[in-house]
């Protein structure tokens, strides 16, 4: 869904595994759909790792656990990758996350959460760490990104990091633009362009 991204602040949902992959995020079996149908990848997000294989939930894992919530998702280093499929950026939108911080995404999985209203915020291993400590510390603590400045900030330590984002990218999430709202914004320009 297109909202406008200004200054998110929020809870956090911790998941400090590495290498989660994209099949892990959305299972193959989910892929059939060829339509974005937000509730439903949203409700199988991380399918195998929710539910028993009986169907039932699993109240160990960390989406079913009432004491955490939020828009930001907190994830270990190398998220997203495997296959480059969108479907698990229409997951993770779908779910109601906006924000997913790691030290590092996988490329391609990066740009298919941008290109989905998600922004992936890239932190120090450091920095990390220390937000997965204090979530442990107090679930009820709250991350700030304010994309502006290009800040993320642990509100329970005061410390900050800078983090980038692709300036087109940036406009485009500042405004609820995709790439076709983008090109329709600035036909006029597109138009004298093309005659002159």
């Amino acid at each position: 869904m297109k909202q406008k991204f200004n200054i998110i602040r929020s809870r956090c949902v911790p998941l400090p595994l590495e290498n989660v992959d994209t099949d892990q995020i959305i299972p193959a079996r989910f892929l059939k759909a060829t339509t974005r149908e937000e509730k439903f990848f949203g409700e199988n997000l991380f399918r195998d790792w929710r539910y028993n294989p009986d169907g039932s939930i699993n109240k160990e894992f960390v989406l079913n656990d009432p004491t955490y919530s939020g828009e930001i998702l907190v994830a270990g280093k190398n998220f997203g990758s495997g296959s480059s499929r969108e479907h698990a950026a229409w997951a993770i939108a779908g779910y109601g996350f906006r924000v997913v911080i790691s030290s590092f995404f996988a490329d391609i999985h990066k740009n298919n959460e941008l290109n989905n209203f998600v922004l992936p915020v890239v932190v120090s291993e450091g920095f990390l760490a220390e937000l997965f400590e204090s979530i442990k510390q107090n679930p009820a603590m709250e991350v700030e990104v304010n994309l502006p400045e290009q800040t993320v900030t642990n509100t329970a330590t005061g410390k900050s990091e800078k983090f980038e984002i692709n300036g087109y990218k940036k406009y485009c999430l500042m405004n609820a633009l995709d790439d076709i709202d983008f090109l329709l914004e600035n036909k006029e320009k597109t138009e004298a362009f093309e005659k002159a």
